[in-house]
């Protein structure tokens, strides 16, 4: 009866462990190697956009440049626009005393 119960237990072992390796995920497939051929246009992909990019901040840089050139002419010309205003307030107010 001893017998029994050990074969009985290792019985239910075995069958509890295949059940538990059967329930658990399987192994992730590995990845398929990469030929030259792949890596070769995928790394000139890569270039192509890196300079793409560069292209794209020259353009950034340039902008950016002109909108500050663009920025001192409007304050210069402002300061012009006033500089004219006051010399022609002066003046009509010159003309107004020497009328009186």
């Amino acid at each position: 009866m001893q017998n029994y119960t050990v074969r009985t237990k290792f019985a239910i072992s075995c069958f509890i462990l295949a059940l538990s390796g059967c329930a658990s995920e399987p192994a992730p497939a590995p990845e398929p190697l990469i030929s030259g051929e792949e890596m070769l246009r995928e790394s000139q992909g890569i270039a192509n956009l890196g300079d793409r990019w560069k292209k794209g901040k020259q353009l950034v840089d340039r902008g950016n440049a002109m909108i500050a050139e663009g920025q001192n002419k409007i304050n210069e010309g402002r300061r012009i626009v006033e500089e004219g205003e006051r010399v022609m307030r002066e003046s009509e107010e010159s003309y107004k005393s020497i009328k009186k």
